[in-house]
Parts: C-alpha cells; sequence; structure tokens
C-alpha cells in the first residue's frame, strides 16, 4: 500500500481534527492551517512507508514539532523587538515604540523576501541572534566569506526598505 493513498485517505477523514488539535494550541486560525499543510506535506514528500496504525500518532506528533518551532520563532522575535525598544528608547515598552519596531520588523521582512532563503536565514542569525559571522559560520559548517556575501546582500536589500521609513 501506498503512502499517498493513506496519507489521502487520514487527511480526508481527519483534517478538521488535527486542525482543531493545532488551533487550540496556536490562537490563529491561519497561520494553524498552514501548520496542518506543512505537516501533510512533509508526510508526503517522506519516503519511509508509513502504515495505517501508525499515521495519527506521526501526524500529531509532527504538528506538535511544527507547533513548538513556531512558538520558538514567535518568541526569538518578540525578544528582539522589545530588546530593540530599549536600545531606541532607553526607557520602558511604551505602544508607540512597540509599534515602530514592530514596523521596522515588518519592513525587514519585506527587505528579505526577495532574497534566496540562505541570505534571510544568515541575516536572522546576525540581527535577530546576535551572532557574529564567524559564529554563524561555526553554526551553519559554511565558509567565511559565503556568509559575508550572503549578509551584505541581506543588509543591502534591509536597507532599502528602511529608507522607506519615516
Amino acid at each position: 500500500m501506498s503512502n499517498q493513498g493513506s496519507i489521502e485517505r487520514f487527511y480526508r477523514a481527519h483534517k478538521g481534527e488535527v486542525l482543531a488539535f493545532v488551533s487550540t494550541r496556536l490562537q490563529y486560525h491561519d497561520e494553524a492551517e498552514d501548520l496542518v499543510q506543512e505537516a501533510f506535506l512533509r508526510l508526503l514528500s517522506g519516503v519511509r512507508p508509513i502504515s495505517e496504525e501508525t499515521i495519527s500518532s506521526l501526524v500529531y506528533t509532527l504538528c506538535r514539532h511544527l507547533i513548538a518551532d513556531w512558538y520558538r520563532r514567535h518568541t526569538l522575535r518578540a525578544d528582539v523587538e522589545h530588546r530593540l525598544i530599549r536600545q531606541l528608547s532607553g526607557q520602558t515598552d511604551s505602544a508607540e515604540s512597540l509599534l515602530s519596531v514592530r514596523e521596522i520588523t515588518e519592513r525587514m521582512e519585506q527587505g528579505l523576501a526577495p532574497l534566496p532563503k540562505p541570505c534571510g536565514a544568515l541575516y536572522r542569525l546576525h540581527v535577530c541572534g546576535g551572532m557574529q559571522a564567524r559564529d554563524i559560520c561555526q553554526a551553519t559548517g559554511e565558509s567565511y566569506k559565503t556568509v559575508e556575501y550572503r549578509l551584505g546582500q541581506a543588509r543591502k536589500e534591509v536597507r532599502k526598505q528602511l529608507r522607506n521609513v519615516s
């Protein structure tokens, strides 16, 4: 029996249940739908055989991992926003400064959007993670020149977006 057939049957029969499971833990319906789609896409792209008995456990485990990843990224972004607010204003968090940091973050993401994923990922490690180029080289296994080039490309694109911020 093929994986694709088993996965399709499970998807049709249990998509609503899986979506409800993810939605209650994520509280963002659009993001929850994306995570459910990602889970099933990963299952479909896998090469290991999946049995009818284990597919349910596999789907829910995969969704739990994707939810944890989502929260990890979301928490990192919130921490960076708060750190930027404190650095820029030197004061406690205000609604106005939080909005301006969010706008800057959105512009940064818009600047990274047209770039290849490796450039954006390295730039986020540098800006959000506070990692230097050498640290990124060690973490990713890429050469120093490659990391510097990609960071340079990302900086250029983000600067273009940030010039429009008033």
